[in-house]
Formats: structure tokens, sequence, C-alpha cells
């Protein structure tokens, strides 16, 4: 796992745990929804500006998006449409 596939794993992680949808996320860290999916699935490099507003919405440190997922770790399933907070 690189660490952008690690940051993403986190984030989702992180997220669905606070029981926040991607929208919700998106909005109040001030970036596209999309590009929230795109961190989530490692496929995109955020500033360190980014990671700090994610942190901040999600209310945790910057650092807890760099932790090291367990060996056995399993993707994180998404919120059903009824967990979600808008």
């Amino acid at each position: 796992m690189d660490v952008r596939e690690r940051v993403g794993w986190n984030l989702r992680r992180l997220r669905v745990e606070k029981g926040i949808s991607q929208d919700h996320l998106a909005f109040a860290a001030e970036v596209e929804r999309a590009y929230v999916g795109h961190l989530e699935r490692g496929k995109k490099n955020p500033t360190i500006v980014t990671l700090h507003k994610l942190a901040t919405v999600l209310d945790c440190d910057v650092s807890e998006l760099f932790a090291i997922p367990p060996k056995d770790a399993e993707p994180i399933a998404p919120l059903g449409a009824g967990r979600r907070k808008s």
C-alpha cells in the first residue's frame, strides 16, 4: 500500500466511523465531492492544506491520516444511505 492509498484508507475509515457522507466532508472542507472519492481511492495527491482541512472536519490530527492500517485490513465498506449524515 503506497502513501496515497494509506491516506485514502484512513480518510474513508475516519469518515465512515463518524457517519459523514463524502458530500458533507467535501462541502465542509471546501473541496469537490469527486475529489474526496479520488483521495479515498488513492488516486490523487492532496496538499498539506487540504489534508488539514479534511482532518479538521473529521476532528482528528493530520497524522491520523498517515497511520499504517493493520496487515489484514479490509477495504472500508461504504455507508448505507440510511446511515449518512447530510
